[in-house]
């Protein structure tokens, strides 16, 4: 059937061409349009725009067939278990193709056996997002990256670059939107006893609680890129645009799992810790070494093993010119290591900027086990390309989402703790 399409192409494009032949000669001899001219220019458009709609049936019914053949697990991007290996890298494979011909050409210009591979990672925007982008274009949806491709690759460097915060996390996938809850317990009061011989066991239950995550729809808002340089087969698009993307959505990310409120976006680490220590009065502006100390051994030693400080570039500054008050040198040790991390009392210091600096009442230092801030991704990163939009610019658009959600899975130990600054 496929043999059958490309002959219907190729008519078509024979026809459009006998059209152009028309046109181009009552332009080059700068005249008026003859009526049998207009007749034959209207005729062949009309018997192309028919064997269009042939072809263009013919290939909706071979993606249907083959969505039924495909295993529901397939269709969200995701190979069956079952296979062998020597299919799942030619799965693989044959999607990575069937998706840099969609990042370069569109839907249109593909195969029906490549809009079939592609149409297994299709994944619908939902929400009001998803309704404005159906506005003027065929699709309310995008197709799931490839992980194991250069986009992929860059989206995720790029994610994680941003604050840290989800380099350091928990990041968990699950395969859909639906609130995700996961139970908490916090049983750190309790312990066993001793019992007498023949005599009963006390009982004592276990107290539950659950953290609810959500999924929020996250965008990089549009990419435009010229058709020129998506024709370009030497550009590795796919590195070009992933990095362009990754950062959009790194940057908006990286602040709601920092200081994100909650509601209607994710709970951020700053928002959910506990305070751990308060600057006395005079402090707005600064932090002292005992207060680090304090606050090193505010957070239960059972989370100090894999504990983290987390704060703003300008607040790292403020500690490396820390001196002793007697002898007047820095209490600053540097990491004399090429390539290690900075320490702080031992523990390595994540830099995010979305920390707030040092002020009035500002949570302005983190301490704590930041792998118990868990981040929930829905599927994969989806991106959309948007052809029309920009057509009489030669411009193509792109999009990329991602659905996620953030919280502290604390249940009630307070795993990570901050220093706020002095009130006054």
């Amino acid at each position: 059937m496929f043999s059958k399409t490309q002959e219907l192409r190729e008519k078509r494009a024979a026809l459009i061409a006998q059209a152009g032949q028309i046109l181009e000669g009552v332009e080059k001899d700068k005249r008026e349009w003859k009526a049998d001219e207009a007749k034959e220019f209207d005729g062949l458009h009309a018997e192309a725009a028919k064997i269009k709609t042939t072809y263009e049936r013919i290939e909706r019914q071979l993606v249907q067939e083959e969505e039924l053949k495909t295993p529901e697990k397939a269709r969200v991007g995701i190979v069956p278990a079952g296979k062998a290996s020597v299919e799942d890298e030619a799965y693989k494979a044959e999607y990575r193709v069937a998706f840099d011909r969609y990042l370069r050409y569109g839907l249109g210009e593909l195969s029906p056996e490549h809009r079939a591979v592609l149409n297994t990672g299709y994944q619908k925007i939902e929400g009001a997002e998803g309704r404005a982008l159906s506005v003027g274009t065929t699709t309310a949806g995008g197709f799931t990256v490839p992980e194991d491709t250069s986009m992929y690759a860059k989206i995720e460097t790029a994610l994680k670059q941003f604050g840290g915060v989800r380099a350091n996390a928990e990041v968990i996938r699950s395969a859909t939107g639906a609130a995700l809850d996961i139970p908490t317990s916090n049983d750190t009061a309790q312990t066993g006893e001793i019992i007498a011989e023949n005599a009963a066991h006390n009982e004592q239950d276990v107290v539950f609680a659950q953290l609810t995550l959500d999924a929020y729809l996250y965008s990089s808002k549009m990419v435009k890129v010229s058709a020129q340089l998506l024709q370009d087969t030497a550009i590795d698009i796919e590195s070009w645009l992933g990095q362009r993307l990754g950062e959009r959505l790194g940057r908006i990310q990286n602040s709601h799992f920092t200081v994100g409120t909650g509601s209607s976006q994710p709970n951020g680490v700053v928002t959910a810790s506990t305070q751990g220590k308060v600057g006395t009065t005079g402090q707005t502006t600064s932090i002292i070494w005992e207060d680090l100390v304090d606050l090193y051994h505010s957070v239960d030693a059972a989370y100090r093993s894999n504990a983290k400080w987390m704060m703003n570039d300008l607040s790292v500054a403020k500690l490396k010119k820390l001196k002793d008050v007697t002898n007047e040198r820095p209490l600053w040790s540097p990491n004399l290591r090429e390539g290690e991390p900075e320490l702080l009392l031992g523990k390595q210091i994540i830099t995010n900027n979305d920390v707030v600096v040092m002020a009035a009442n500002a949570k302005s230092v983190l301490f704590g086990d930041f792998s118990k801030y868990l981040i929930r991704d829905v599927k994969g990163i989806t991106v959309l390309r948007l052809a029309e939009r920009y057509a009489e610019f030669l411009q193509v658009a792109f999009l990329a989402f991602l659905r996620t959600d953030g919280d502290l899975l604390d249940a009630g130990t307070a795993p990570i703790k901050h220093y706020a600054n002095s009130a006054t």
